[in-house]
């Protein structure tokens, strides 16, 4: 993160739909530095906005993820049914899936119900091309109408975010296969190393392209991921692969260009993901430039919002990184802020929860949130 030389940040923008936005942007400003807490809280509104529908979802899987008008019509519907506390605000997510940069480099999207899944392109590596981002292709040209309508759209009313692109050995993972790439480090180091580079260079020209588009009055960005915002090059970063590999594997083939991916963002969260990533914290806190770390357990573990994360949370707060914890229970939160700290922590709340809960934990929080804007 470039550190700001004045005590905050001035903002100028101003949504309906999130009448303490300026105040939002402050607090998350501080997260970022270390020196408060966040809270991403979405309460369930008794009326909803503006008259606004929910759609009927389209039988199609593809229409559904990539039409542009209906994924605006759906997003539009949520955000009308909650308001924003806290540290949460509207923003439509304007992601295909999690891995939308491989479709841009030749991996194909197979759409399901929840997720998108992306099929491998590369199958000779002695036979393959350089790895080059070229415009004007299908997937991109999707992702590029769906930030066009949501801005057409927002009138002021939410953000419009990046999409979660994903970068390094995870999107040669896309285009190689996961497991064939797990050979190829072994195989073809020098190789791999060489695509790392070319992939490198494609997310830093998508990334441009997208922050021309979506960027706020003072630089900042929404990412679609974990409900960021940062007022610079904000983005999630990760490396979901690294849990098959050594802490010196690591070391060797994703911290390079993971450590010159966050010198470009000005604002970075890595997602951990799963236990046997924990073993990359230390890797990860040699990353200067990296500003926060999020955890998520994986499915059959608790929540993040457990006790039994509380050490791991400690443990990144004092190398020198904020956060993140998400999916916590509301009746986790203020324990885990008492146990771990407010400074430099972030928790996103599982939800949406209705408005007495979302007050009473305001109430609880309050003695750690002084200071607030």
């Amino acid at each position: 993160m470039h550190e700001p030389t004045q005590p905050t940040i001035p903002v100028t923008d101003t949504l309906a739909w999130k009448p303490d936005w300026p105040a939002c942007q402050q607090n998350l400003i501080r997260w970022w530095k270390h020196q408060g807490m966040a809270l991403c809280l979405e309460v369930i509104r008794e009326q909803r906005r503006e008259d606004i529908p929910v759609p009927e979802v389209p039988a199609d899987l593809e229409v559904r993820w990539t039409n542009a008008r209906y994924r605006c019509d759906a997003a539009e519907g949520v955000m009308a049914g909650l308001d924003y506390w806290a540290e949460a605000f509207p923003y439509f997510d304007t992601q295909i899936g999690p891995g939308s940069l491989g479709t841009f480099l030749g991996s194909q999207p197979n759409f399901a119900v929840d997720t998108v899944w992306y099929e491998p392109c590369i199958d000779d590596p002695a036979r393959t091309a350089p790895i080059r981002f070229a415009k004007h292709q299908q997937w991109f040209d999707a992702h590029m109408a769906l930030i066009d309508e949501g801005l057409a759209r927002a009138r002021g009313r939410y953000l419009v975010g990046i999409p979660d692109l994903i970068e390094n050995l995870d999107t040669l993972a896309a285009l190689r296969g996961d497991g064939n790439l797990l050979y190829d480090l072994l195989d073809r180091p020098t190789w791999v190393l060489e695509r790392l580079e070319e992939i490198k260079a494609a997310y830093f020209q998508v990334f441009d392209l997208f922050y021309a588009k979506v960027h706020t009055a003072e630089g900042g960005n929404a990412f679609s991921a974990f409900h960021i915002w940062g007022p610079g090059k904000t983005a999630k970063v990760q490396c979901d692969i690294t849990a098959s590999l050594s802490p010196q594997m690591f070391r060797r083939f994703v911290q390079p260009t993971l450590r010159e991916q966050c010198e470009y963002l000005d604002y970075s969260l890595y997602h951990l993901d799963g236990t046997n990533a924990r073993q990359h914290v230390e890797p990860l806190l040699e990353i200067d430039a990296l500003d926060a770390i999020e955890w998520t357990p994986q499915a059959g573990k608790p929540g993040g919002g457990d006790p039994c994360w509380y050490e791991l949370y400690r443990r990144i707060l004092a190398g020198g990184k904020s956060v993140q914890a998400v999916g916590v229970r509301p009746e986790e939160v203020v324990s885990l802020v008492d146990a771990v700290g407010p400074q430099g922590l972030f928790v996103t709340v599982n939800g949406p929860v209705n408005r007495r809960t979302a007050g009473k934990m305001m109430r609880e929080l309050e003695p750690y949130r002084r200071g607030a804007v």
